[in-house]
């Protein structure tokens, strides 16, 4: 085994949940709101709605199995050791491509903002700036991530409030719906069910980023911290795309002023608030992506690290943890390179891309609390513990399953050809399958990964101010 370092138990609750909530880029939600209003005709909220549902239920299952299983792997860890190895490392596979193309798209967006803003240079030259910086900065240390994220997330959150105060103000003077209380952002004629799930399944994009959290689990304070972190998450982030995409929807009903409907995050600034709005509008939506960005980097490398250390990854790259930065060095620089072909790629493929895994994993979580507490621990002895750990979890692994179903063909084909690699990598692996993947465990590598747990008596619940590492 490689010596190495470990991961640092430096962040508390708020520090979490901010994480989380940078990850799903509160102000994504104008980002789509042409496509998801296109698709549903006009009733994006109802979208969201959808999707919220389905990510509380399978929020309780997180929280479930984050304490159970204690550790950074989420979907992958829990289905490798509540149903099997092999199928937990294909489950893992698979929601690697979220994880690792998330940066990524985060890195695209900021080049797309970059190009409206400076025509005239090259656009690989801001895909490298922010490769660069990202990297550095999440290398750096998990605080300072922290830190930074926090500061991000407050302007962004701030100016997504200040869009509906706005938006309140105009529609009380007549613009859009002229209204400000209305069912109509939510159902109205011509509005289909399949159209409504169709949409939630591109507004699922929106809430990754609350099952990423658990990607932290070996940073938290204490264990405990983690299913309130997760529930706070979802539940923060879904109330804040409902509310703006309610006065959005309002203020416009259909795309018919919107000149790019891909996103028309730009123009709905302009439109709502005149040049100094949309001025501060894209600047909030910057730093969002940036506190994604952040967030995102941040996770995906925590999952590579758990997998290295596993030994379904190459160990001595993957499972290295930095002794002075507490950061696992290679897994960052990874991610790193892997934004770089934000230069080539389109968002609306790598976002059809990135459901597909995410939705994977989600239902996957669900039934690995029915597995755990039904099958291998046979805690399910009453109504009470059958409504917990099976009806719950199977209303969230249902829901999720319909939702998968509903995915755009690009992102079914797409998964499917990455899940296809992913097979033939265990093939040979594991030798045709004659070898187990259990062989490639390390229990002491696994073991020091990350530093003693902080007694739960010295937890606060206040945010937690800046430090130093």
């Amino acid at each position: 085994m490689v010596a190495s370092g470990s991961l640092k138990r430096n962040l508390g609750l708020w520090s979490i949940v901010g994480l989380g909530l940078g990850y799903m880029t509160p102000t994504v939600v104008f980002d789509t709101f042409g496509i998801v209003s296109g698709e549903t005709s006009g009733a994006v909220p109802s979208a969201y709605l959808i999707a919220l549902i389905v990510m509380i239920f399978t929020a309780f299952s997180y929280g479930k199995m984050v304490k159970i299983f204690p550790t950074a792997g989420s979907a992958y860890t829990y289905t490798r050791e509540t149903m099997s190895p092999g199928l937990g490392f294909l489950v893992g596979w698979t929601s690697l491509m979220d994880y690792l193309l998330l940066p990524m798209v985060n890195c695209l967006i900021a080049r797309l903002y970059m190009e409206s803003l400076v025509p005239d240079a090259p656009p690989w030259v801001w895909v490298v700036v922010y490769t660069v910086v990202m990297t550095g900065i999440v290398t750096s240390s998990m605080r300072g991530t922290a830190n930074f994220n926090a500061v991000l997330l407050i302007f962004a959150v701030t100016m997504v409030a200040l869009f509906c105060i706005i938006a309140v103000v105009n529609l009380t003077n007549g613009d859009g719906s002229g209204v400000v209380f209305s069912s109509e952002p939510f159902v109205h004629e011509g509005v289909k069910l399949s159209a409504l799930l169709t949409g939630a399944t591109v507004v699922c994009f929106s809430f990754i980023g609350f099952d990423a959290v658990t990607m932290y689990t070996n940073e938290a304070r204490h264990v405990n911290l983690m299913p309130k972190a997760i529930m706070l998450t979802v539940v923060a982030g879904g109330a804040i795309f409902l509310i703006a995409s309610y006065f959005a929807q309002l203020l416009f009903p259909d795309n018919s002023q919107f000149t790019i409907v891909d996103d028309p995050l730009p123009e709905i600034g302009f439109l709502t608030g005149g040049h100094v709005f949309q001025g501060f509008f894209l600047a909030a939506a910057f730093a969002a992506t940036i506190a994604s960005g952040l967030a995102s980097h941040a996770s995906v490398s925590r999952m590579l690290l758990v997998m290295g250390r596993n030994g379904v990854l190459p160990r001595r790259a993957f499972g290295y943890i930095n002794p002075k930065t507490h950061t696992p060095v290679f897994n960052i620089v990874l991610v790193g390179a892997v934004c770089l072909f934000a230069m080539s790629f389109s968002l609306e493929f790598i976002s059809a891309l990135i459901n597909f895994g995410a939705l994977i994993a989600f239902t996957f979580v669900n039934l690995t609390v029915i597995a755990h507490y039904a099958f291998r621990t046979r805690q399910v002895v009453d109504f009470k513990t059958a409504f917990n750990f099976v009806v719950m979890p199977a209303i969230g692994a249902i829901l999720t399953g319909v939702l998968w179903v509903s995915l755009h063909k690009t992102a079914l084909i797409g998964g499917l050809v990455w899940l296809t690699a992913g097979v033939i990598y265990l093939a040979v692996m594991t030798r045709g399958f004659r070898r187990s993947v259990r062989s490639f465990d390390d229990p002491e590598a696994d073991a020091e990964m990350s530093e003693p747990e902080v007694p739960e008596s010295s937890e606060s619940p206040q945010p937690e101010a800046p430090v130093e590492d």
